[in-house]
């Protein structure tokens, strides 16, 4: 009767994991539509197309990247951010000059991690949940880790079967009955991401469905080269920078920091 142990523990996994996405998709569907929805022909601003696609991070990154185009901020190769125009032009842009400290040059990574992490930024991601076009914080990545649970459920089900299969069985139980009781567990958890597939939104960590719309419309429409080049970084990250100096001023920013 040892197969029978294995089934229970077969049922605890795939009912446990199946009840946690049922009520993290329920739980994300009612975040979704207590939303305030964006108003008709909502354009993002680079800023928001950025945090939609990216988070706080890629805020930051837009932000230097902008400033260094127009001469305002030097990133040099080396991995340093020198100020040359101390007034932002917003609080992001003053965000970047704060992080970077009154001695005007920090390394670009601390500059990076301390305006992520800023009042600007937060109030910019505030204002995107309420408008439904953002995820509220961990809402994204429960979906996708419910999701992942259920996998790796039906996969340790597949597994319990397969040893309860193995196993002697000494009361003649058919080996084809106990591959049909371990069948339904794996129906169950097969069943789940059939539907999560074709019914749960397909949440990104930071975008909701009418945020990601919104990042479609914006990269298909024309713009000008500058205006084309911020888009692109804002929702590509840097890989879409195609300058070299500039590229290699990026490539030090997430080596560890020290004094």
């Amino acid at each position: 009767m040892f197969w029978v142990l294995l089934l229970l523990l077969a049922w605890a996994f795939a009912g446990t994991a199946c009840t946690r996405l049922c009520l993290t998709a329920v739980r994300a569907a009612a975040l979704d539509t207590d939303a305030t929805p964006a108003a008709p022909g909502h354009d993002l601003t680079l800023y928001e197309a950025a945090f939609l696609s990216g988070g706080p991070a890629r805020v930051a990154d837009v932000t230097l990247v902008s400033m260094a185009r127009q001469r305002r901020l030097l990133l040099a190769h080396t991995g340093w951010a020198t100020v040359v125009d101390p007034r932002g032009r917003d609080e992001i842009e003053q965000s970047v000059i704060g992080a970077i400290g009154p001695e005007g040059q920090s390394r670009i990574a601390p500059v990076r991690a301390r305006a992520a992490g800023a009042e600007a930024v937060r109030r910019l991601a505030d204002g995107l949940v309420r408008a439904g076009l953002a995820v509220p914080e961990g809402v994204g990545t429960t979906v996708g880790a419910a999701v992942r649970q259920v996998r790796a459920a039906a996969l340790a089900v597949a597994v319990l079967g397969l040893t309860a299969l193995l196993l002697p069985i000494q009361t003649g139980t058919p080996r084809l009955l106990v591959g049909l009781w371990f069948a339904l567990p794996l129906t169950l958890s097969l069943s789940c991401l059939v539907i999560a597939r074709f019914e749960v939104h397909p949440y990104s960590r930071w975008a909701s469905p009418a945020g990601q719309r919104l990042l479609g419309a914006l990269v298909r429409r024309p713009a000008g080269d500058e205006r084309s080049f911020l888009t692109s970084v804002a929702v590509r990250g840097i890989r879409a920078i195609g300058e070299p100096q500039l590229r290699a001023a990026f490539a030090h920013r997430d080596q560890l920091w020290r004094e």
